[in-house]
């Protein structure tokens, strides 16, 4: 009778051995969970070099993702043609990714549009209510993160404090691109600022560095 439970044992633990080394063989053979995130921008493409894309690889990392291994970055650019975007934007949520990275405001509102669910980072904007990014600072709402330099906010007191250094009527040129979403803005402020610092505006537009030489030029001329 011994023998017989003894065999019975045995038989009972051959295959609970059995049984773990197969759970462990296929726990080992699960794919791990690799994270997809869309890198969407306005022409900034991968091959250039860059500190703050270098950091962003290095903070993913801190953070225990490692490219190639447990994550995956799907890189779109628009090589400096806005209208590209929303088919950009479309086709990273078609990937089904994790995480949209928009490094430019039109990034981030192709990627809005895109979609209301995939969770979305926009790099540094001026002003992304006025933008219509968020619904505002403190809640912003929707799916869309990120920071604000809120540099149109500091333009007044900027001016305010240039003004005291120069005690005398300043006549004021202001570079600006109004091709450059979040310029127009800027420019808007500094321009009703200054005029209620009674300071004389004068608009030097600049859409490629050939207009440079041009502006500087009109505004010695006008006595900016």
């Amino acid at each position: 009778m011994s023998s017989v439970v003894e065999k019975k044992r045995t038989i009972a633990l051959n295959v609970c051995a059995t049984l773990f080394v197969l759970c462990v063989s296929v726990e080992a053979q699960q794919p791990k969970k690799v994270t997809r995130i869309g890198w969407l921008s306005e022409a900034y493409v991968r091959s250039q070099a860059s500190p703050r894309n270098d950091a962003f690889l290095q903070g993913l990392q801190d953070l225990g993702y490692q490219e190639g291994k447990n994550m995956l970055i799907e890189h779109r650019s628009a090589g400096g043609k806005d209208e590209r975007l929303a088919r950009l934007a479309a086709e990273l949520v078609r990937l089904n990714v994790d995480l949209i990275v928009a490094l430019e405001p039109p990034a981030a509102r192709a990627a809005k549009n895109a979609t209301e669910t995939i969770p979305i980072v926009m790099r540094s904007t001026d002003d992304p209510v006025r933008a219509g990014l968020v619904a505002s600072l403190a809640k912003p709402g929707g799916n869309i993160t990120g920071v604000t330099s809120v540099a149109t906010e500091l333009i007044g007191k900027r001016l305010e404090l240039f003004k005291e250094i120069a005690r005398r009527n300043v006549r004021l040129g202001i570079l600006w691109n109004p091709e450059f979403e979040g310029s127009e803005i800027a420019f808007d402020e500094a321009q009703s600022k200054a005029r209620g610092l009674g300071m004389q505006v004068q608009s030097l537009e600049v859409r490629s560095p050939g207009d440079l030489e041009k502006s500087f030029r009109s505004a010695h001329g006008a006595g900016a």
